[in-house]
């Protein structure tokens, strides 16, 4: 008979960050995750794919997000106004998990491996904007650019969220950061 356990995925993930942050992710095994979790190395991988996928557990529902909120802006909205009703809906994700997204970026940064994967999840992400867009009746190659944009405004604001001492909302510095492109690509001069 086979044993539920309650929130493994969770504990799993909860375990993998806390040992990646304190001995790092390479010197980090599988076995050492399922254990600090109180589980089996075969529940992990019940859950996950490999130690790396933990970290990008949520990019499936970040993308859909992303996706449904440029789905769903107004039909007259300009392409660059859909994308950021999709940065509104992905920075209401993040509310109250700011400790653990800068605790995430820490061990991210730290790993040539997983920077890459970050970046493949980025652009897996400005894919399927441009898909979104593009099924929004956008034309390439202006759907193309859009999402590229878009993805830039997400990862400028992000980075600007995780700041230590910063304590303002993902939407409002999301919203900021795109106000900022927009500036620039006017020709306005931003200090």
């Amino acid at each position: 008979m086979v044993r539920w356990e309650p929130n493994a995925r969770e504990r799993l993930a909860a375990a993998a960050l806390e040992l990646y942050s304190e001995r790092g992710y390479e010197r980090t095994t599988v076995a050492e995750i399922a254990k600090q979790a109180g589980l089996t190395e075969r529940t992990f991988f019940r859950h996950y794919a490999d130690k790396r996928e933990v970290l990008f557990d949520g990019s499936g529902a970040l993308q859909e997000l992303f996706v449904q909120g440029v789905a769903g802006a107004p039909q007259s909205a300009a392409p660059i106004d859909m994308v950021a009703a999709g940065l509104e809906a992905v920075s209401a994700m993040f509310v109250d998990r700011r400790p653990f997204a800068r605790k995430r970026q820490a061990v991210i940064a730290t790993n040539a491996e997983l920077r890459e994967r970050e970046l493949i999840k980025l652009a897996s992400l400005s894919a399927a904007l441009a898909d979104a867009l593009r099924r929004r009746g956008i034309a390439d190659p202006a759907a193309s650019l859009t999402a590229e944009a878009g993805i830039a405004v997400f990862k400028v604001g992000f980075e600007r969220w995780l700041e230590e001492g910063q304590d303002r909302a993902m939407g409002e510095l999301m919203r900021e950061s795109l106000a900022q492109l927009k500036a620039v690509t006017a020709g306005s001069r931003v200090s």
